[in-house]
């Protein structure tokens, strides 16, 4: 194998902006910032959300960033700052990394994830199953 994980993973880190859950929080009610969670939607029925997130599956992260694709979303072009996250932390330091790469800026993920963010005590709602 060329690359594994792990140095995936570390170089990525080494190249985005990380913020703990902390941090994170003070942005929650800033107008021009938008949190991304990446994880399964099985991962938030269960689990619960930040509030007012947009969830993107992580699979799909490209083609709705990238505006000349078919599947773009317009709040990826809308100016705004962009703070990832999913459950642990990894899914959301490769994506961050990938969204630079593709020029989206700013981008910043979760230190922990949604994992510390919840032992963190900050707020979450709960999951709702798509119908």
């Amino acid at each position: 194998m060329k690359k594994g994980y792990r140095e995936l993973l570390d170089e990525a880190n080494a190249e985005i902006e990380v913020v703990s859950p902390e941090e994170a929080a003070g942005l929650l009610e800033d107008e021009g910032t938008i949190f991304v969670d990446l994880r399964d939607p099985r991962e938030v029925e269960r689990e619960g959300r930040i509030p007012g997130a947009k969830h993107v599956t992580r699979g799909m992260l490209e083609f709705w960033i990238d505006p000349e694709s078919p599947y773009h979303k317009p709040f990826f072009a809308s100016g705004k700052s962009f703070v990832f996250f999913c459950a642990g932390g990894w899914r959301s330091a490769l994506a961050t990394k990938t969204a630079q790469d593709m020029g989206l800026v700013p981008v910043k993920h979760i230190l922990g994830g949604y994992t510390a963010w919840k032992a963190a005590g900050l707020p979450v709602e709960p999951g709702e199953k798509k119908k």
